[in-house]
């Protein structure tokens, strides 16, 4: 049987058509239409349906597994998870059960809420200054066509196991070698669809019910769903302008990003990375670097990952194409110490056998292989340092007051430090709602409570939109008539 989706609806509200079949297959399971145990049309038949690639169905599965949704079963299909029933009051609100999932699904359903005013903003013409994937127009359809085609034309085969194609697995060592000093072997590489799936089957792996683990505040909210979805009691970790501060946690795991620390942009000097290491091997910890963006740099000298410095086997290193390659291609790797490899592959069989999206996979490796992909950065790079530097500009022309800017030399975001008090930065933000600009606050990547904070986005903006945003801002701040000293 066909499951019917109101899918044209969500097209109207989202850019690509896996996000609008994601969020209609969710809102589907909020409102109780695929109720718990319901069992998901197969990949095949929905992108048939659809007229969508059953890729980008595999990747919507994904997301769905991620965020707690849905449970895959190896050779049976993907089923709606049974903890999580829904219910209505007369209000209409939905009411969550208490499962490990359900403070995420509540923030979720926020964040749907929130998304429902977006799109209201949008049809006003909004100025969205997060963070955005790659826009297809930024990306070199022709070689990578070229490089699809001729994987195919090769007669290439499937691969057995969890780990994911063997060639892309050495472009991908032979690229880490090159750009970050990293010494690995495709041996220690495992691919993912997503980083977020490898940083929660890294927390299954790692963390148990009750465990310590310490991570970054403000950080990465994908990071802290995994670790409490795992039982792990979270010990937040101060972040200054020099990254984490290390202390003697006791603890046994970290999440930290000491290359370019998010949302802050901070880089950790050595020092403080020795301290990491030293703190790890007294603790017989184990360290996991997630290297999420650093691929483009402008300025200043490059800064090694935390695990060129591992000299115990104690990091492991998580990187992603998710800011290089079109929004339907999800990959992220983890380069392992060796003695993690098998247990993570064991853990990973149980959810996904054989790795996905093989085709892409292989030819992403001759995208690489062939100097492709560095082409493509490079280009990449120019193009979003200029952005970079303008926004920069553009932010000191027109409000010099209202933030303290902290760009980096690297990243696809910039923090900026409210120079008021929380209840002006309300204010401010309320104004600018009207205004049609959309941002990051960065109190929802907090563990603890700290000064008021935006993360903009600027690379997937246009100079022109980039002037008229900040320009609608300083509009705002105009009608607030703040002045701080």
């Amino acid at each position: 049987m066909e499951l019917w989706l109101p899918l044209d609806s969500y097209e109207l509200q989202y850019r690509y058509k896996y996000q609008a079949l994601y969020h209609a297959l969710r809102d589907a399971i909020h409102s109780g239409t695929l109720e718990a145990g319901a069992r998901l049309p197969s990949t095949r038949l929905l992108a048939k349906q659809y007229d969508m690639s059953r890729g980008s169905v595999a990747q919507v599965y994904d997301m769905l597994l991620a965020d707690g949704y849905v449970h895959a079963y190896p050779g049976k299909g993907t089923y709606v998870t049974e903890s999580l029933s829904v219910h209505h009051n007369d209000h209409s609100e939905a009411v969550l059960s208490l499962s490990p999932w359900g403070e995420r699904l509540r923030e979720l359903t926020a964040e749907h809420k929130r998304s429902r005013e977006e799109v209201q903003l949008e049809k006003e013409s909004v100025f969205n200054f997060r963070m955005q994937r790659l826009l297809p127009e930024h990306f070199p359809k022709a070689e990578w066509k070229s490089a699809l085609a001729a994987v195919h034309r090769s007669g290439w085969r499937d691969v057995d196991g969890a780990a994911g194609d063997p060639e892309l697995r050495e472009a991908i060592a032979a690229h880490l070698r090159w750009t970050r000093g990293i010494q690995t072997e495709a041996s220690q590489i495992v691919l993912f669809s997503g980083s977020i799936q490898g940083i929660t089957l890294l927390s299954q792996l790692l963390i148990h019910e009750g465990s310590p683990v310490v991570l970054e505040s403000p950080g990465y909210q994908g990071v802290l769903h995994a670790v409490r979805s795992c039982g792990g009691v979270v010990i937040p970790a101060e972040v200054d302008e020099g990254g984490i501060i290390p202390q003697d946690w006791q603890a046994q795991t970290l999440f930290v990003t000491p290359t370019r620390q998010f949302p802050t942009g901070a880089v950790l000097g050595l020092e403080r990375r020795r301290a990491l290491l030293n703190w790890a091997s007294k603790q017989n910890a184990v360290i996991v670097e997630d290297d999420y963006d650093s691929e483009f740099r402008w300025g200043g000298r490059p800064i090694e990952p935390l695990k060129v410095l591992d000299r115990e086997q104690r990091v492991i290193y998580i990187g992603s194409f998710s800011q290089t390659m079109p929004a339907s291609f999800r990959l992220g790797y983890a380069v392992l110490p060796s003695s993690l490899v098998e247990p993570l592959l064991a853990a990973k069989a149980l959810y996904e056998p054989v790795s996905p999206a093989l085709l892409e996979q292989r030819a992403l490796a001759r995208f690489m292989t062939r100097g492709g992909y560095m082409r493509h950065l490079r280009r990449l790079t120019r193009l979003y340092g200029d952005r970079h530097d303008f926004f920069v500009e553009e932010m000191n022309r027109w409000l010099p007051q209202a933030f303290t800017m902290q760009p980096g030399d690297a990243g696809l975001t910039i923090y900026a430090i409210w120079n008021g008090d929380q209840a002006s930065y309300e204010r401010f933000t309320r104004e600018v709602h009207k205004e049609g600009v959309l941002f990051r606050d960065v109190e929802q990547y907090r563990l603890t409570p700290g000064h008021a904070a935006i993360c903009f986005g600027f690379a997937h903006l246009e100079k022109a939109e980039i002037r008229e945003g900040i320009r609608r801002m300083q509009a705002a701040w105009e009608k607030c008539t703040f002045s701080f000293q």
